[in-house]
């Protein structure tokens, strides 16, 4: 389904709750990646800008989440330190970031789940509320640019998360394909503010 919108993109779109109230979202940030471009460190504890990557990542959730979940495998302490819940893959071994979404789906307070990647600290602070206004009667909305999917941004329903454990249990781990024969919402955003920092040459 890659490529594809849904026919009735754009025909309307979610209420949302005035800019004042948190969204009835569980912002989850995805810190639990090996960080092998990065040599190897946990990227959430990397400087951008004189900050850690994961200080960048809570402020693009906090103000439209109702509850921020930390998904990460290393360091775990030092997250729960930054006070919120911490939750950790269920196997160690570097899955990629399918496993902290279906973690962070079974753990979450609410029924709808953001999950952002921890080392993208350009994107929009209104970035779930834009999401919310774009899943419209869909249980998922994937964000892409013109260039391509960036799949680890989504919104989706907890409703989906036996899809989603379906899918890694049978052994998939691509992120984009998933969802390929779900209904689902596409949110366009610029490429440059869906910049990764994956090697050091991207921090500066």
């Amino acid at each position: 389904m890659t490529g594809q919108q849904p026919n009735n993109m754009h025909v309307e779109q979610s209420v949302s709750p005035p800019a004042s109230l948190p969204l009835p979202i569980t912002g989850l940030i995805l810190a639990g990646g090996a960080g092998r471009r990065m040599g190897g460190v946990d990227k959430g504890w990397v400087l951008w800008q004189k900050a850690p990557l994961i200080s960048h990542a809570i402020q693009i959730v906090q103000a439209d989440s109702a509850e921020i979940l930390i998904s990460a495998n290393r360091q775990l302490e030092d997250y729960r330190a930054l006070g919120y819940p911490v939750i950790p893959d269920s196997c160690a071994t570097f899955e990629g970031p399918l496993m902290g979404l279906s973690a962070g789906l079974a753990a979450a307070g609410q029924d709808w789940v953001a999950s952002i990647p921890v080392d993208s600290p350009l994107l929009p602070h209104d970035l779930l509320r834009q999401m919310w206004q774009a899943k419209m009667d869909k249980d998922l909305v994937v964000v892409r640019s013109d260039q391509r999917w960036h799949a680890v941004l989504v919104l989706c329903h907890r409703r989906l998360l036996p899809r989603l454990q379906a899918y890694l249990d049978q052994g998939g781990r691509r992120v984009q394909d998933w969802f390929r024969d779900l209904d689902y919402a596409t949110l366009h955003l610029d490429e440059a503010v869906l910049r990764n920092c994956n090697v050091p040459e991207d921090l500066s």
